[in-house]
């Protein structure tokens, strides 16, 4: 709950309201809303539809965004309080594709809406991809053929659920992780999603679950690019040196 519980001082000292006048708002105690504040206790859903509705801010937006680093009177402007993605250019003016590698997967899920996170990331660009905000995601699994754990895919970012397509491909990020689907149908409470392989069954994500949706694009293959994780000097020395041993005990077989 620290990211809530900065949110809410923040909001609160942006009001100039003190803890007191803050809690009698809300109709409880100011001993009570301090411990919200200092991440000692979680409010139940009601006081938090209090609070959510007392700053025009959206529950997830007070549970997984730092608001102190967005503009928050443009924030509240937008549909359910919905952050809108840079769309950052490289050098030649292309999109920069961002990349989530394997191993910083997980941290992902707590780092997607923070700029900092974001901008440290290693970045790709490709000159066909225009018009949206692009970034590539590892596939891992034997749920993705014929994927492999090199494969990234690139998604565009996708604004409303109400843009999903029927059969076109997605990657979910989810508060479990990563899921690369099929859409298959909605209702209010989730989505029906498939998988390519035939031996998994559909199966629904909770919308409530949901942190981001990107329509699939292409994908591309870090071993092919080179530029993802390139082979430091070192090892590839070592390689070479080890070849040249093998050919040397090779040619000492056949001449003997």
């Amino acid at each position: 709950m620290s990211i809530f519980s900065d949110n809410i001082r923040f909001l609160r000292n942006k009001r100039n309201l003190s803890q007191q006048s803050f809690a009698e708002s809300l109709g409880i105690s100011r001993v009570r809303y301090s411990k919200y504040e200092d991440g000692r206790s979680e409010p139940p859903f009601e006081v938090l539809i209090n609070i959510s509705k007392f700053f025009n801010a959206s529950i997830d937006l007070l549970l997984t965004v730092d608001v102190r680093k967005y503009s928050l009177e443009e924030m509240v402007k937008l549909p359910e309080n919905r952050i809108v993605l840079p769309i950052l250019v490289d050098e030649a003016g292309e999109n920069k594709i961002e990349i989530v590698p394997h191993k910083a997967s997980m941290g992902y899920l707590n780092g997607y809406s923070d700029p900092e996170y974001i901008g440290g990331l290693q970045y790709m660009s490709l000159p066909f991809l225009h018009n949206g905000k692009y970034r590539a995601f590892p596939a891992g699994g034997d749920s993705m053929p014929p994927y492999n754990d090199s494969t990234y895919f690139v998604g565009k970012y996708v604004e409303s659920r109400n843009d999903l397509k029927k059969g076109k491909a997605y990657f979910f990020v989810t508060r479990d992780g990563f899921a690369y689907k099929r859409y298959a149908d909605q209702n209010e409470y989730g989505t029906l999603v498939k998988s390519d392989n035939s031996f998994y069954h559909p199966y629904e994500i909770q919308w409530a679950d949901v942190l981001e949706i990107w329509e699939y694009e292409c994908s591309v293959n870090k071993d092919d690019l080179g530029i993802l994780n390139p082979v430091p000097k070192e090892i590839q020395t070592m390689f070479l040196s080890l070849k040249n041993d093998i050919e040397i005990v090779k040619n000492s077989l056949t001449h003997k």
